[in-house]
């Protein structure tokens, strides 16, 4: 559970306001214009490292090493799972109702509203900000629909017709 909500908190306040500097906005940001772009593996471990040291000081003096220290263990865990869910959102097709929760709700927040859908694990943290917005739809643009290989289908980029009632390009 914290895991969602630090990884909320990132996402919106962080990474779309640059909050800790513009080199996590600006990553972000590429990541957004590049769908296939991924923030390299070193800056995300500064960036844990950052975000983790305050959370590792403050829970092991309020409640002891041992006791406090499973907190971060459970964010960094949280992390890591979010890392691939996040990843397969962007490679792979989407595997049961989850899956194609998780893609449709992360696509319309790179494809339409950057302001909305900022939880990519859970949508809990959306709906207790009011910054939840579903999307049946999601439209794609023709520039990136390639970059989604399980998605289309064809010479001339079509929705496959798995996905033609989730997605549209525009």
């Amino acid at each position: 559970m914290a895991w969602t909500l630090l990884e909320y908190v990132l996402h919106r306040w962080v990474f779309h306001r640059r909050v800790l500097g513009r080199r996590a906005a600006r990553g972000h940001l590429e990541h957004h214009a590049k769908v296939d772009f991924f923030y390299p593996v070193g800056g995300k471990l500064v960036m844990a490292a950052i975000v983790l040291t305050p959370i590792v000081i403050v829970c092991a003096l309020a409640l002891g090493w041992q006791l406090g220290s499973s907190i971060p263990v459970g964010i960094v865990v949280g992390w890591l799972i979010y890392e691939w869910i996040h990843r397969r959102i962007h490679v792979a097709a989407p595997i049961g109702a989850y899956g194609r929760w998780a893609r449709r709700h992360h696509l319309h927040h790179h494809f339409q509203r950057a302001d909305c859908n900022h939880g990519v694990s859970t949508p809990l943290w959306d709906v207790v900000f009011g910054t939840l917005a579903p999307r049946e739809q999601v439209r794609v643009p023709r520039a990136h629909a390639r970059k989604f290989p399980w998605l289309i289908e064809g010479d001339e980029p079509r929705i496959a017709s798995a996905w033609a009632s989730e997605y549209r390009i525009v």
